[in-house]
């Protein structure tokens, strides 16, 4: 005789009302987990097409050049980015404002930390290179700010108001590097320390500026940046060009070669950290392994990380946290310590 069988009705009841409970908890968590992982495209037995790239039908493709497909809580998060920045800035004071161009969207908002002649992390937000604006992405500020250095945020002109052309975002998120090295002391900061972080596209975006050449194009110095974060990036725009994204941004064989950044690493000057999901589709985390694998292949520091269990639009908010995956790293390139 077992247990059940030697208690009670109402003890048996109660058993089996908690195995019940257990077994339905167990469920929820894996239909949850479940919810999460990467949902490929789905195609019926014999309906792929020619490969576009590598094994890669257009559809398989194009679904690996669109998170959304890979991360259906996609919209949840953002919200989060834009949630979480606004208790940031209820908690540290509006930021700066400065103009770093003439155009209305030419500006950088300045979250400052106290200390004098601090070190500067200027991050360029993603939104496939269509959307997104400073204010949504200050949600890591108070890591840098109670670290001890100070973080920027740069907004810049998104691919369709610059109607498909790529080359006017780079120059503008250059010219914001640029004004941040000029300007840098009138906000505390310190010009010789300079960092860049960036994700998605901003992370496209932050390779273009590792691999500016800042004493031809700037007259700067051409260490300028000391250290960057690529976080979830494109770095070869080949087969992004063979993508669906073609639909929206005009690719030439200029625009290609111009912002690659692997094909320019030998103006790279700074230590780099790489970085990506495990649940990101399988060419964004292709690129970064690759791109990784480039940079140590050209003598330069890289370090390449990988976020197990995260998406696409979940791992730039570790971030925020000095204990996050991101944060940690980021800390340690600045060589400044947990708060």
């Amino acid at each position: 005789m077992n247990a059940d069988d030697a208690a009670g009705p109402r003890e048996v009841s109660r058993r089996h009302f908690l195995k019940a409970g257990t077994a339905s908890a167990v469920l929820a968590a894996s239909s949850s987990a479940l919810a999460q992982q990467p949902v490929p495209a789905q195609q019926t037995p014999g309906a792929k097409g020619p490969p576009m790239w590598l094994d890669m039908d257009q559809k398989a493709l194009d679904d690996a050049y669109d998170q959304r497909v890979y991360a259906p809580n996609a919209d949840l998060i953002l919200k989060r980015y834009a949630i979480n920045s606004e208790a940031v800035r209820a908690r540290l004071g509006p930021p700066k404002r400065y103009a770093y161009g003439p155009s209305a969207i030419e500006g950088l908002d300045v979250y400052a930390t106290s200390r004098r002649n601090a070190p500067v992390n200027v991050f360029i937000h993603g939104g496939a290179w269509r959307g997104g604006m400073a204010k949504d992405f200050a949600y890591p500020a108070e890591l840098f700010v109670n670290a001890g250095a100070h973080y920027v945020v740069l907004d810049f002109i998104n691919v369709l108001q610059a109607g498909g052309n790529l080359l006017p975002m780079a120059e503008q998120v250059r010219k914001g590097i640029a004004w941040v090295r000029r300007n840098a002391q009138s906000f505390g900061g310190d010009p010789e320390r300079i960092y860049v972080s960036g994700h998605s596209s901003g992370a496209h975006l932050a390779g273009v500026a590792l691999t500016t050449d800042w004493k031809k194009e700037f007259d700067l110095p051409p260490d300028t940046i000391k250290g960057g974060l690529c976080c979830s990036g494109l770095y070869d725009l080949k087969p992004v060009r063979l993508s669906a994204r073609s639909s929206y941004v005009k690719f030439t064989d200029e625009i290609e070669q111009a912002l690659s950044s692997q094909h320019h690493l030998y103006k790279l000057q700074a230590s780099i950290i790489v970085a990506h999901g495990s649940l990101e589709t399988p060419e964004f985390q292709r690129q970064s392994r690759d791109f990784a694998t480039a940079v140590k292949a050209a003598g330069k520091p890289v370090q390449l990380l990988v976020a197990e269990g995260y998406n696409h639009f979940e791992v730039p908010e570790t971030l925020a946290n000095p204990y996050g995956l991101l944060g940690r790293a980021v800390l340690e390139q600045m060589r400044l310590a947990k708060a």
